[in-house]
């Protein structure tokens, strides 16, 4: 990743051989940015994952910058509301977006009236971070393990439910695997953000869901929260006794949210560059490294090149699931 940060934002032949000539590079004539406060949309409520990342984001790329970044939660629609704004926001590089693969990655392929075209309406930044779920119950349940969940939904079908961010939402498709990998028919009550969710598992109102680990963690430190699986490769280095959905009996189910920022389409390269660059620098540093790997959190990275290869595989990854569950927006 070092080596192609290199290659993106070192120095160009072509600037070499304008500094040599006397000409003046083209990066030495954009607009100084930023030059005031920088809002940085999260599309979900405040206290969930989504709401978390963007506050971990704004922090360095303050710092880097030497303006003031802002996050302001614009929930509902699954992310459709805040990246609807984005898209519509003026490309000078004060509005941007970061929001999970479930609004750029899944809701092309549930919803027909979307406020925004995920391909036209938008400038990639980078990939940021990923993280897996906890497939949380609270800490008083009687499902001490999967397998106690998974003979419990057998025996009464349709009556065991889970909450998640929204129709569409990563953590929705999630239990919606799990179900289907393991034969069992689960309900759906979707929220406004990751974080509603859990509160509904913490006030007992359902009794699990799929919740974002570094959101989960410090209520199973608390042991509020009970985790019975988490649902990445590995196992949490956070949680080290909590095994993975394959451990538990439900192999090949690989699942995270992907969180990324956007600029408006059209805004102008060297901005797009500056912010790349800033993101990459602050996810390579060490107190945000410990602070998001303490969340169970992945540092991830990705140049703006990259990621319309990744997004491709990703949407068609999600397009599977929906099209095999037939999952739609009522």
């Amino acid at each position: 990743m070092t080596t192609m940060l290199r290659r993106n934002f070192g120095i160009s032949a072509l600037g070499l051989m304008a500094a040599a000539t006397g000409a003046r590079p083209a990066a030495a004539q954009a607009p100084a940015y930023p030059t005031r406060t920088v809002t940085i949309v999260a599309p979900f409520a405040a206290g969930g994952s989504t709401d978390l990342v963007a506050r971990l984001i704004a922090q360095p790329l303050s710092a880097r910058l030497g303006q003031q970044f802002v996050v302001d939660n614009r929930a509902g629609a699954n992310g459709a509301v805040g990246n609807g704004l984005v898209a519509r926001a003026r490309p000078d590089g004060y509005t941007l977006l970061v929001t999970p693969n479930s609004t750029y990655a899944i809701n092309p392929h549930l919803y027909t009236n979307l406020p925004y075209n995920q391909e036209r309406d938008f400038a990639p930044i980078g990939l940021l971070v990923q993280n897996g779920f906890f497939l949380c119950v609270r800490g008083d349940s009687r499902y001490r393990t999967v397998a106690d969940l998974v003979a419990a939904a057998r025996a009464a079908p349709d009556t065991i439910s889970f909450g998640s961010g929204g129709i569409g939402s990563a953590n929705h498709l999630t239990p919606e695997m799990f179900a289907a990998a393991n034969g069992i028919k689960l309900q759906h009550v979707p929220y406004r953000g990751s974080g509603p969710g859990m509160q509904a598992v913490l006030a007992g109102e359902i009794p699990m869901s799929f919740v974002d680990t570094g959101v989960a963690l410090p209520f199973l430190r608390s042991g509020e929260l009970r985790a019975l699986a988490v649902s990445s490769e590995q196992r949490s280095a956070q949680m080290p006794d909590v095994p993975t959905l394959a451990e538990s009996g439900t192999p090949g189910l690989n699942a995270s949210s992907d969180f990324a920022m956007f600029a408006p389409a059209n805004t102008p390269e060297p901005i797009i560059r500056r912010l790349s660059q800033a993101v990459m620098e602050g996810l390579r540093a060490p107190e945000l490294r410990e602070r998001l790997q303490g969340l169970s959190i992945d540092p991830v990275g990705g140049s703006p090149e990259e990621f319309p290869a990744y997004l491709a595989a990703e949407s068609a990854k999600w397009r599977d699931v929906i099209r095999a569950r037939d999952i739609r927006v009522e």
